[in-house]
């Protein structure tokens, strides 16, 4: 492994913020659209936010700098959660967020590469992403570049027949610039994953085509950092798969591990109750 320096507490607990802030924004924007993701929002948020404010190369005034990582989101319906991260960092003003999902804006439920700085593919239909995220890695290969690009998978993701098969090519196309995360939050909108299509045992599965498996806690900003900071050389072979296992609904515990709230909307009390959750930090 890469030797890196000692993860710092001030990284630690800025991380921890921008979540909480993720989640927050995540309850404010869907109050506007009312519906909207929560549970497989609240599942990422330490995800998002440590790849924003520590893992990915890029720059927001310069949106489409050649040499930036690549980011996609199959689970594209998690796009609530992010952008208020890309407003944060810079891409757009934040103000901007307070159109989200009316007409004519370009902050829809799910991302839009062609409106929207810093959203490197306009996924909605699940099970595109990783064939996308091979397709780019592939370029850098032919480019000559040096950057990574990451793909944001759900467990669910992986009932898709064409994931599979974009699982098969990335090993034999050498593609070690590309790192597949799969939120593991184990439900999906139907019910519970393991019920409804088993994709157990996920970390086997992806060993047997040779895949460099991670698993981590994906609500541990530390062990997240970590994990990213001893990513192989980008030049190196093999892909990497980070398996986070999270909680649907992290943060509000009247949400956590509910199918029930993927996608559903908060009323008034129940809001509250939820934002004070957060704020605590339970």
């Amino acid at each position: 492994m890469n030797s890196v320096p000692s993860i710092s507490k001030e990284k630690i607990d800025l991380i921890k913020e921008k979540a909480k802030m993720s989640r927050l924004e995540t309850i404010r924007l869907i109050s506007k659209a009312k519906s909207g993701h929560y549970g497989s929002s609240f599942s990422c948020a330490e995800i998002f936010a440590t790849l924003y404010y520590h893992v990915l190369r890029y720059d927001p005034k310069n949106p489409k700098w050649p040499s930036r990582d690549r980011f996609i989101m199959g689970k594209g319906h998690s796009a609530v959660g992010v952008y208020s991260i890309l407003a944060d960092v810079g891409f757009f003003p934040k103000d901007e967020l307070d159109t989200y999902t009316d007409l004519g804006s370009a902050f829809g439920d799910h991302p839009d590469m062609n409106k929207i700085k810093g959203i490197d593919f306009s996924s909605g239909s699940i099970g595109h992403g990783l064939s996308v995220g091979v397709g780019m890695a592939l370029a850098a290969r032919v480019d000559g570049e040096k950057y990574r690009t990451f793909v944001l998978m759900g467990d669910g993701e992986l009932e898709e027949g064409q994931t599979w098969e974009a699982v098969m090519s990335a090993p034999n196309f050498k593609l070690g610039n590309l790192v597949a995360i799969v939120d593991n939050n184990k439900v999906t909108v139907d019910g519970v994953t393991k019920k409804l299509m088993n994709v157990n045992p996920i970390k086997e599965k992806w060993e047997s085509f040779r895949w460099n498996v991670v698993e981590v806690n994906g609500h541990d900003v530390e062990a997240l950092i970590d994990t990213f900071d001893h990513l192989p050389p980008v030049d190196s072979e093999v892909p990497t798969v980070i398996i986070c296992d999270t909680v649907a609904g992290k943060g509000v515990s009247f949400m956590e591990n509910g199918f029930e709230w993927h996608v559903a909307y908060l009323g008034e009390d129940d809001m509250k109750k939820a934002i004070e959750e957060i704020e605590r930090g339970n």
